[in-house]
Formats: C-alpha cells, structure tokens, sequence
C-alpha cells in the first residue's frame, strides 16, 4: 500500500529518530480528533484505491465505553484524591486506530478474565448462571447466523449472475426474469440435437431483427453481447468508485492481514458487503475473465464482522472477532464451491493466523449450515451444491500419472508465469498515471475480452459454463462438440460410457477452439485481476488448467486409439476399451492451474473432489498439485496473494516463510547507535505538561516505563493511545488538573506537598508484564515469539536494564533488507 496520511494537526510530526514504535498516523494529543478524524485531507491509497477516512462509520471503533480495570489512590496522608479511573471506565481506553495492528496476547487476556468474573457470577444467582450460559451459546448462534446469511447471499449471487450472464444473448419471452435454461425448461418444441433452443427464448437478433441466420443478425447479436458487458462493467466499477472502494478486487490478500492482527476499518463494513454483493453479480454477469470464489470470501467476512456487533463478547474484543472471520473465510470457500470441508481446510491452510481447535469446530459448524442453505436454494437447479459435478465411469491407469504430472509441471510454470506478470502490471498501475483512470481501464479490458469472447464459442460463455463442458465425460446422450467422434458401431453396454473412438472434424474444430481460448485466457487474466473491480481467481485460473488438461486429454485418447499396441498402452487399452478419460484430465489440470499460483495443497484438493464428486481419483490429483508446488516454488516463493501482500505493502508476517539469517536482537532493535537515546516515561517523576510534550515532539505509538532515567530498569509499557485519551479525559472529568499534576505509573502514591495539583494514577493502562528478550537473542527465535503470539512490540534488556525496542515493523523492514528489498515499502501504522 502507498499510504499518504495527514495526520491530526494539532502538533507536527517529526522523522523517526529513536526506538519506540511508528505511528506515522497518530500524532494529536487531542481526545477528539482521536475520536472524530475530521481531516478532509486523511487520505490512504489501498489496492490502488484513494480512499477518504473523514467518515468511517462502516464499522464503528470497538465500544467507546470499552474500558478496563484501573487502580485509585484513596487520599490519606493530606493527598488529594487522585483521579480513580475505576468508577467510570475511560471512552477509547482499550480499542485500536485505524491501520494498527492488535495486541493478541492483551485481547485473549482480557477474554480470559470476562470469562472467569462471568464463571464465578453464575454460582451466585439462576440469571448470573443463565447470562454465562447464554455467553458460552452466543458463539454457536452467532456462526449459526453467519452460515445463514452467507449461504443466502451465495444462492442470489449465483442466481443473479446466471441471469444476466444469459441476458447478453437474449431473452424469456415467458418472463425476462428467468434464465436461458429456465426458459426452455417447460418447452414442448425443444430436441435432443438442439436443447439449448426453444420457442419462448429469443436471441437480440431475433427481437429487432426478426431472425437469427444471416450475417446482420450475426453482427447485431455481437453488437448486443459487447454493448451488455460495457453496461455490466460500467455500472460494477461506478459503484465500486462511488460508494465502496474497498469493495475491488479479490479481498483474500486483506483479510489475510485483517486475520493476522492489522485493522482496516470499513473493509468489512456495511457498505463494502452491500457494494460487493451487487458488483460482483455485475462482473462476472460482463463476461470478464474473474471469478467470484475469492470475492465470496470477503463478503462471509463481512457477514461475520457486521454480525459481531450484536454480541458483547465479539463486538468488545478484536482478538475473539477474528475467531469469527477464521470461521466466515471457511464459509466463504463452502457457498463458493459447494465444499465445507474443503472450506475449513482452506482458512487453517491458506487465510487463518490463529486457529484454535475451537475455532476448527465452529467453523465446521459455520461451513454446514451455509452448505444446507446453499443447498435449499438450489441455485444450479441440479440438486446438487456444485455446478461441476462429473460422473467417470472409467477408472485411471498407473501409466497415466506421467501425463497428470506433465500438466502439474505445466501448472507451476503458469502459475509462476501469472503472478510475476500480475505484479508488474499491477505494479505498473500503482505507479504510472493508468491507475489514474480505473473506469476507462475496466471499460477497455472489458471492450477487449467482449470482442475477442464472442466469435470463439467456448470463451463467449460464462467461464463456470465452459469449466462444465471440459470436465465432463462423453456418454451417448451428449451432443457437445467436445463429443462429436466419428461414428464407430458400438454396443451399448450397462454403462453410459463409451470406447475411445476416432475424433471427428468438430472435435479438431473444439481442439482449435480452445487453443485460441488458452492464449486468451491466458493474457487477458493477467490484466483483468487486479482492476477496481470485485475479481476472483479461482475460476479463471481452473479454465487454463481445464483447457490445457482437455487438450492433452484428448491427444492421450487418440494416441491410444491409433497406437494402442504400444508399449505404453499394451495391457491395459486393448481396442474399442473405455481406458481414456479426456474428462479427467481436465479436472486435474484445473488443480494444477490453481494450485501453481495460489500454492494450496491439501485444501485445494479436498475442493476438487468436493467440487467434482470424483473420490476415486484424488492420488491424481495429489501428484498434480505437489509437482505443480514444486516447479512454482522452484520459479518464484510467493503464491498470488503474498505476492500482492507484499505489493501493496500490508504489515504481513508469513507463517510459512522461513528466517534463515544469523542475526541477533541486539542488529534490529531502536534506538540503533547513531540514533537519539530511547524516549522512556518515568514512573512517578514527569509531570502531565512533559508527558504531553513527549506526545507531541514524538509519533510513537507506545513507550516504556522505566523506573528513573538513571537506572532504566523496566516497569511496563504505556500505549500512546490510551494515555492521551486518559489524560484528555482527566482534564474534562477533574476539577485541579493542570500541566503541573505529576503522573504515576506507582501502586503507592508518595506524599505530595499540601498545595500541589491533584495527580494522576494511571498504573491501570499500563502493561505491567510487558514481551522482553535480551540483546543476545536469536532473530529466528524473536520472529517466531512475533508469529505465534501476535506481538505488537517486544522489548530488549540487558541485565534486566532497557536497552531498545522491537516493533513488527522493524522485523518486517530486517526480513525485507535480508531480501534486498525497499524496506520503507511496508505500511505499518
């Protein structure tokens, strides 16, 4: 991300210059610009999306009477009563700014303390033992809810969009609200040959033309497809422009940060799931080459988010709230696909940053109620879940795992292929005055696909359609061109299956076909994700795999059919046998696509075989993806979504990404030796005018509390947030405090003089027990304290004296040095 952020401007912010955490955007010591953001100039650019915060009320800060336990001093000794922050918690105290991250390990503590005063209230009274009851059912009931809504919105997306997609080609005469195939479905007149024709069904041409032979009603058909994708595309990125703009693209890179700890207020907001919901319909609906799996991801996320909010527990603690997108990210792969176990493997492998078994459960729970939800709705009207569901009847030969990895080595080298060229042009986006114009580019590629879509039959239809027609098996009622072989006499047997027969003149024309389709697909991807657009990868990527895999499917079944005494073939493809499905190879090389750029193993093909019901042949569909890991991972590291993590910037801490360096706390840490000593808090010596002071002359985002500046010897941490807010909050609550009232940071106040202002206790926002390591510690081991707990910032001592400070973005910056990559490209804060 290229963050440009004004921050609040009652004081400047200064360059960085000592060791404790950035926060470029937060330099007001002024509770009400805390609150409000009012600035018109508060501006960030995400995804290529200039976007402006003056009114973020998509999703609200965390409650503002969020607060927690404070100590108070009791006023004995002739001192004045000190501030008690117990009575009313503090507004704002607790909760984060936009484009922070969280502090898991706060979060799950104060999880764990509601939980244990909401145990020990139940032994006291029947309603206290109801409430902890009713707190320990809300997490069911709430992916109950989840599930629901999810499922329903996936039912009217898929509806929709089949809708409109047909909508480019013609009409119902019956209703204009009913689809192609719904159409001709009570039609008495339609034949065997030609299925997809009937009386009530009119093409545009048909309509102001009154025929559909003849060259003008080829052209004015071509004319009608271009001119309702134009209208699609258009109105999709209007809207995204208008009224949600982080309703673009995939969403699956984000919420990978979002789940990791970073907050983007509004990104799974009210608006962003309405404005997705209705442009996602209108993307696919345009014919570009995008799917809607990953942007069906982000909209269960926001489902989950918004219904967050009516439960105390999720809605007051951002750690347990991304327990709930875990299980939504699950959800969102179950409608997509119709696959919930697929679902969950795909959030623990690919989404999720932390996943207890807790969550494993509810978001089984979450994935099953979508599923039966999705399945009520019927929405392919097949009975089933999936749109893809194959029936093989031949099972495969050991023999043919040498071309199922062929076409995983095939999908490594497009995997790596297609992320590097996504990036660059992506990158060149970003930087070049083309990101300027998001609607002329959508409105160009949209024109570009449209005209070259038409004429090719097998990219004129929907890329759900055209994925269909490659995976399925030719039976004696299939009248596909795909299935057009020349006439061989055949006796039919119990099965539906047939021989491998000779292919005929349509079959060459198919093969034609869909090698023009592979180029095409293959270049106009690269430029269509990315767009100001909800755009999915999923689909597109499985139509190369699919093509490709047919391709070499049907060469496979005319090898053996021509040369069926070859060693290769000899005892297994003996003459008119069934031994060859070109089917199937489809499906595998789909997997393998997929798998090459997203880099997904053990989910991907629990999908696969959820998507296609094809259970016998997962060992194909293992050695496709592991050999398609391999080659990419051997081309390039990153999968797609890292690649556009790293991209835009996003404060991303990569699970399975190794430090091998040799590199000690001590060479990352701040303040380093030419830098300004480290700005700390005293603990009972600094007045409210210097803490003040050291907020404004400083845009750190916390400091550490040390017992005097000679002995450094470490108390705790104070977030930056919460001071400034329990200081502004002082100030308007208690008569007496003025800049000359000392703070501590103490559990004993020592006596003040008779006329002294009254102090302020705030021992109760520090962190008593903040991370430390010594000066000597292992990198390795300081970013797996990070990953695995969530880390905001870790201290470094020595000898039990502070010596620096370890942020996540100073971890970030050192792994990106190590790689010789622009380490100020990171957005943090």
């Amino acid at each position: 991300i290229d963050m440009f952020w004004n921050s609040q401007r009652t004081f400047p912010c200064p360059p960085h210059s000592g060791g404790k955490m950035d926060n470029t955007g937060y330099c007001s010591e002024s509770f009400n610009s805390l609150q409000s953001g009012t600035s018109d100039e508060d501006m960030v650019e995400i995804a290529g999306a200039t976007l402006d915060f003056s009114s973020t009320d998509d999703v609200p800060p965390l409650d503002r009477d969020y607060g927690g336990s404070y100590g108070a001093g009791d006023g004995s000794n002739g001192v004045p009563k000190l501030m008690d922050l117990l009575d009313e918690p503090v507004p704002g105290v607790g909760t984060y700014e936009d484009f922070n991250t969280i502090d898991w390990v706060r979060e799950k503590s104060k999880d764990r303390d509601r939980h244990r005063e909401i145990a020990t209230k139940s032994k006291e009274s029947a309603l206290a033992l109801m409430k902890s009851i009713s707190d320990a059912f809300s997490g069911w009931l709430l992916m109950l809810l989840v599930g629901l809504m999810s499922g329903a919105l996936a039912g009217g997306i898929d509806i929709s969009a089949h809708w409109m997609t047909d909508l480019k080609e013609g009409v119902c005469l019956n209703g204009f609200w009913f689809n192609h195939e719904h159409c001709c479905w009570n039609s008495n007149e339609t034949t065997f040959q030609e299925r997809d024709k009937c009386p009530n069904w009119k093409s545009w041409a048909e309509l102001i033309v009154g025929t559909n032979e003849g060259p003008f009603a080829y052209i004015m058909n071509y004319l009608m497809y271009v001119c309702w994708a134009l209208l699609f595309s258009f109105l999709a990125v209007s809207l995204v422009r208008a009224f949600a703009p982080y309703a673009c693209g995939s969403g699956i890179p984000e919420i990978k940060t979002i789940l990791s700890g970073f907050i983007i207020r509004g990104y799974l907001g009210k608006w962003t799931l309405m404005i997705k919901t209705i442009t996602l319909v209108l993307a696919v609906s345009s014919g570009l080459s995008l799917g809607k799996e990953g942007p069906l991801v982000h909209v269960a996320c926001c489902c989950g988010n918004i219904l967050c909010h009516l439960f105390t527990k999720y809605r007051k603690n951002e750690a347990k709230r991304r327990e709930v997108l875990s299980a939504a990210a699950a959800v969102g792969v179950s409608v997509a696909f119709g696959a919930p176990i697929g679902g969950v493997l795909f959030s623990l492998e690919e989404v999720s940053y932390y996943f207890p078994l807790k969550t494993l459960w509810r978001s089984f729970f979450a994935a099953l109620v979508a599923a039966f939800t999705l399945r009520s709705i019927n929405p392919f009207g097949n009975s089933r879940l999936v749109l893809f569901y194959v029936e093989f009847h031949s099972p495969w030969h050991l023999l043919e795992l040498i071309p199922f990895v062929l076409l995983g080595i095939f999908g490594g080298i497009w995997g790596a292929f297609f992320i590097r060229a996504n990036i660059a042009w992506c990158r060149r986006r970003k930087t070049t005055r083309l990101g300027h114009y998001p609607v002329l580019e959508v409105l160009f590629v949209t024109a570009v696909t449209a005209l070259l879509a038409f004429p090719n039959s097998y990219t004129r239809m929907s890329t759900s359609e055209l994925i269909s027609e490659l995976f399925n098996d030719c039976g004696l009622l299939d009248s596909s061109q795909l299935c057009n072989y020349a006439n061989v006499s055949v006796t039919k047997s119990s099965s539906d299956a047939l021989p491998d027969r000779p292919a005929g003149q349509d079959v060459y024309t198919a093969m034609w076909q869909l090698s023009l389709a592979l180029v095409f697909k293959m270049l106009i991807t690269v430029v269509t994700f990315g767009m100001k657009v909800p755009s999915g990868l999923f689909i597109p990527s499985m139509a190369v795999g699919a093509i490709a895999g047919r391709l070499l499917g049907v060469g496979m079944e005319q090898l053996a059919y021509y040369h069926h005494d070859w060693v290769i073939f000899r005892g297994w493809c003996s003459p008119g046998a069934d031994c060859i499905t070109p089917g199937l190879y489809a499906m595998v090389g789909a997997t393998a696509c997929l798998g090459g750029v997203t880099r997904m193993t053990v989910s991907l093909v629990v999908i696969m075989f959820e998507l296609t019901g094809g259970l016998e042949y997962i060992v194909p569909l293992m050695a496709a993806t592991m050999t398609s890991k391999w080659v990419a991972d051997a081309l390039g590291r990153e999968g797609i979504y890292e690649a556009h993590i790293r991209l835009n910037g996003y404060p991303f801490l990569e699970s399975k990404e190794e430090f091998s360096h040799k590199t000690l706390a001590m060479d990352v840490m701040r303040p380093r030796r030419s830098d300004p000593p480290l700005s700390v808090i005293t603990q009972d010596g600094m007045s409210v005018e210097e803490v003040e002071s050291l907020i404004a002359e400083t845009s750190y985002s916390g400091f550490p509390v040390v017992v005097s500046h000679e002995s450094q010897r470490l108390v705790g941490f104070v977030q930056r947030r919460d001071l400034v807010i329990s200081i502004e909050n002082a100030r308007q609550r208690q008569e007496g405090v003025v800049s000359a009232s000392r703070i501590f940071f103490t559990e004993y106040t020592p006596p003040q003089p008779p006329n002294s202002p009254p102090p302020l206790k705030l021992r109760g926002i520090m962190d008593l027990s903040p991370f430390t390591v010594t000066d000597h510690t292992a990198m390795d081991i300081v970013v797996d304290i990070f990953r695995k707990l969530g880390l905001r910032q870790c201290l470094v001592t020595h000898n039990g004296r502070l010596l620096g400070i370890i942020t996540k973005k100073d971890i970030l910056k050192h792994m990106a040095q190590m790689a010789n990559r622009d380490p100020d490209s990171i957005l943090f804060n």
